[in-house]
């Protein structure tokens, strides 16, 4: 109202007419002139004070009496001049001045996904290495020179299967020796029990001594003696005879041979000839942090994660280029130790290989099933963000539809989503969609999205085999 009234005044003043468009070109033109730095502004204030109180007829008589002669101008009076029209053009654009106050901005939208309790199968993916279900290092046990090989290198034996030959003319005549002196300590033996068969007769006939009969009597043990040793001889060269046919002690795969026809070998060496190794099935040992088991155990305690009903746990491989094992397994033991250096136990775990796709020595991944948790909350892997310290954030829409950031704890990846340990409950909305133009309490106008799904590894896993 008092802007409006000295605008009137002024147009009086200077004769304008008082029109809001002229007033408006005319007082740019002044402040544009006259309002060259800050400085002018301050010097103004009292001007326009004296401005505000003078009366509009005096004044203008005031400025006609300044402009009335050349020789009665004073240097006041020309001072004045400029300092009243800058005071007027401030006071008049001031009211043209954009308001700092920021535009309300109107409600962003955004795709918000509601969190549901589901049943999943809850998973731990930890990395191991396969290991051979049996192994054999085949090496000789009689001294000799090797006359045969017998198999294919890198093939399949069966158990039973002869792989080598060796020279076994010293071992056949050790045996055939062995059992001539069977043959003559069983001839002794028969003299000796006739003998002692007639010295018993002629004994009661006092036709013989008795020291007689009784030196009969004891060549007849000494020959059966005779006759127990000669038998074990037998079968040792026996045994060393069929040590020179080298024979596999388990099925499984033969890698290549050492030694070739022609070598001589030791009964006491320590390098192999040949190694078999059995592939189907075959080991997967896993190292889980103490940690990990630890958690599980508890969890499992408390009811949070069922286990399997038969009480086993199935395993899943990925090969170390990413793709996926088709057969699955079961975990079969758990060491009671835990190694010091790493703070891990090692899992094992039996897989079929049917294949043979499984070496020993492959660098695998290994899902062991824990159980299936019930009530568990999956939050979309694309409504997570992470601050400054990595720590994992989310979007909540409270129920006035307002936005805040909000930290959670998360666990393993389920599918497209994180299995939420802290941080959030069910029936919360979390933003997926729409977070890059919203701030902390900023309204929103959220809209459901549609939920991605949530892949086979949500679902119960099946029994390893």
């Amino acid at each position: 109202m008092r802007r409006a009234s000295f605008l009137t005044r002024f147009c009086q003043t200077f004769s304008l007419p008082v029109n809001s468009n002229t007033c408006y070109h005319f007082l740019s033109t002044l402040c544009f002139s006259c309002c060259v730095t800050g400085r002018v502004a301050d010097r103004l204030k009292p001007a326009y004070s004296r401005l505000l109180a003078t009366d509009p007829r005096h004044l203008h008589e005031k400025l006609h009496a300044t402009n009335s002669g050349p020789t009665t101008v004073t240097i006041r009076s020309l001072s004045l001049r400029p300092v009243l029209l800058s005071a007027v053009a401030l006071l008049a654009l001031e009211g043209c001045k954009p308001s700092n106050a920021p535009p309300q901005l109107p409600p962003q939208p955004v795709g918000v996904v509601t969190l549901t309790p589901q049943a999943v199968a809850v998973h731990t993916s930890l990395p191991g290495r396969t290991d051979a279900f049996e192994i054999a290092h085949v090496r000789p046990q009689v001294t000799g020179v090797i006359e045969k090989r017998l198999f294919v290198e890198g093939s399949d034996v069966n158990a039973g299967e002869q792989l080598y030959q060796i020279d076994p003319s010293r071992y056949q005549a050790t045996y055939d020796s062995a059992r001539g002196q069977l043959l003559q300590a069983e001839a002794t033996a028969a003299t000796a029990s006739a003998k002692v068969a007639r010295y018993r007769v002629l004994v009661r006939d006092h036709a013989v001594s008795k020291q007689d009969y009784d030196d009969a009597v004891a060549a007849e043990k000494q020959a059966r003696g005779q006759i127990l040793t000669a038998k074990g001889q037998v079968e040792s060269a026996q045994v060393d005879l069929a040590y020179t046919r080298m024979h596999a002690p388990i099925s499984g795969r033969i890698g290549r041979t050492l030694m070739t026809v022609g070598a001589l070998v030791t009964s006491n060496q320590t390098s192999d000839l040949a190694v078999i190794t059995r592939l189907d099935p075959i080991y997967v040992d896993v190292n889980m942090p103490a940690v990990t088991l630890l958690r599980l155990r508890r969890e499992v305690a408390s009811g949070r994660i069922h286990p399997q009903p038969d009480g086993k746990v199935p395993v899943v491989l990925t090969m170390d280029d990413g793709a996926a094992y088709e057969q699955s397994g079961r975990m079969a033991l758990s060491e009671v130790n835990v190694d010091t250096s790493t703070s891990t136990v090692v899992v094992r775990a039996i897989m079929p290989n049917p294949q043979k796709l499984l070496l020993p020595g492959m660098y695998v991944h290994a899902q062991l099933d824990e159980g299936t948790d019930p009530q568990a909350l999956l939050v979309p892997q694309e409504a997570v963000s992470r601050n400054t310290h990595g720590d994992p954030q989310v979007w909540v829409v409270q129920p006035d539809n307002t936005a805040n950031l909000r930290a959670v704890q998360l666990g393993q990846a389920i599918g497209s989503g994180w299995l939420v340990t802290d941080g959030l409950k069910a029936g919360e909305r979390v933003v997926v969609s729409g977070v890059q133009k919203i701030t902390p309490g900023a309204k929103v106008t959220p809209h459901e999205a549609k939920p991605q799904p949530a892949s086979d590894a949500a679902t119960p896993a099946k029994n390893g085999q």
